[in-house]
């Protein structure tokens, strides 16, 4: 990946959590390492194949006295997302502001913030076994959809039947390909978020369900805290999950077990054809 950047742009506003820091105002310099392609811009010599330098100078400079922020880590955050949605080309940027004017009673140079965000990819499985499923699934996926969450592909759709041993009716079930500027606790929140507008109950521990959204994969991340697992704990023995999943990515390889979900799936389908037949030759014997 190839970098721009733009180093100390200057720009007079009014941040601080100080009272006079809002109302006299004060000097902040703000440096962008922008990540993106420009092979085609480079070689075909076409601006239209890259960022114009200008162009993000003033929307940064427009961002940044369009309001008062206490924190300077605020505004850091929203030119990061400014610029990532605006420039699609950009995968990744750098935004560090610096204040050399901070009122901290000691002489130093400047104190500074400095982040790193960018778009992650994300594969999402849904399913639903009540009223009408299909609807679900669809409304689901435009709720799931907005400008920091763009659906890349879809899988198709399966009838599939429910584990966990609970009676219920059949599954229909898919997965989604997702590109995100959220983190992977705050794409859980979201989707808790959609799965509630929906009318999702959770009475019976693998029971029925108007809608189900899990996050399979993201990136190729390893995760872990007391809500969130990635990847997917149980992924490798679902084959309405790796079905699907293979349809969009039958090459990623699996962050833990560093496999292809292809051969996660011919594994599982392979020990479920040898499971059957072990239970017919039972079944005959008896």
């Amino acid at each position: 990946m190839d970098t721009i950047s733009i180093t100390d742009l200057e720009i007079f506003a009014y941040h601080g959590v100080l009272e006079e820091e809002k109302k006299l105002g004060q000097k902040f310099l703000i440096s962008l390492q922008l990540s993106l392609c420009v092979r085609k811009a480079g070689v075909n010599d076409e601006l239209g194949s890259t960022v114009n330098y200008a162009d993000i100078c003033n929307l940064v400079s427009d961002i940044f006295g369009a309001k008062s922020y206490d924190l300077i880590e605020s505004c850091a955050e929203v030119i990061a997302d400014a610029i990532l949605l605006k420039y699609q080309m950009v995968k990744e940027i750098v935004v560090e502001i610096k204040k050399p004017w901070a009122p901290i009673g000691c002489i130093v140079n400047y104190v500074s913030v400095k982040i790193k965000r960018g778009w992650s990819t994300a594969f999402l499985g849904l399913g639903s076994n009540m009223g009408d499923k299909n609807k679900n699934i669809v409304k689901a996926l435009e709720l799931i959809s907005d400008s920091r969450n763009v659906i890349i592909s879809k899988s198709s759709s399966y009838i599939t039947s429910p584990v966990g041993g609970v009676e219920q009716d059949d599954f229909l079930n898919c997965c989604v390909e997702l590109k995100t500027l959220l983190t992977a606790e705050e794409l859980l929140v979201h989707v808790l978020e959609v799965e509630n507008k929906l009318k999702r109950v959770r009475t019976v521990h693998w029971g029925p369900r108007t809608i189900d959204i899990d996050i399979l994969l993201f990136n190729h991340e390893i995760y872990e805290n007391e809500d969130l697992i990635i990847p997917h704990p149980r992924l490798h023995e679902r084959m309405f999950v790796l079905k699907p999943l293979c349809e969009m990515k039958a090459n990623y390889v699996h962050p833990i077990l560093h496999k292809r979900l292809q051969e996660l799936k011919d594994k599982l389908e392979k020990e479920q054809l040898e499971g059957i037949k072990s239970l017919e030759i039972i079944t005959l014997a008896d």
